[in-house]
C-alpha cells in the first residue's frame, strides 16, 4: 500500500488566466483543494476539488472562479495535492505544512 503526503504549491496568476488554470488543475486528478487568495494575501475562496471532480459540482465551481476572475487583477492559487511518498515531488515551490491563513 502506498502512503501519501500532502504538498502545497503556490501559483501566481492574472485574473484573466484564473479560470483556465483552475480547469487545468481540476483535470490533473491528484488535487484535493484549491485556495484562491487576492494580492493582499487574503483568502477569497477555498474549493474542495474532490467534489468538483465528480462532475455534478464542476459547473458551479467554475462559475464561482469565473466571477472571481472579473474582480481580481492578480491572485495566488494555492494547490493542495496528495502525492505518493515514494515519488519525488517535481513542484517548483512546495510546502510541508499548509500556508498560514490571515
Amino acid at each position: 500500500m502506498t502512503n501519501f503526503q500532502t504538498v502545497y504549491e503556490e501559483i501566481k496568476v492574472l485574473g484573466s488566466d484564473l479560470v483556465e488554470k483552475v480547469k487545468e488543475l481540476i483535470h490533473e486528478g491528484n488535487v484535493s483543494r484549491i485556495i484562491i487568495k487576492n494580492e493582499a494575501g487574503h483568502t477569497i475562496v477555498e474549493l474542495p476539488v474532490t467534489l468538483a471532480a465528480l462532475g455534478a459540482v464542476f459547473a458551479p465551481v467554475l462559475a464561482v472562479v469565473s466571477a472571481l476572475a472579473t474582480v481580481v487583477t492578480k491572485c495566488t492559487v494555492i494547490v493542495e495535492k496528495r502525492v505518493p511518498t515514494d515519488t519525488p515531488s517535481v513542484q517548483t515551490e512546495s510546502h510541508a505544512e499548509p500556508p498560514p491563513t490571515v
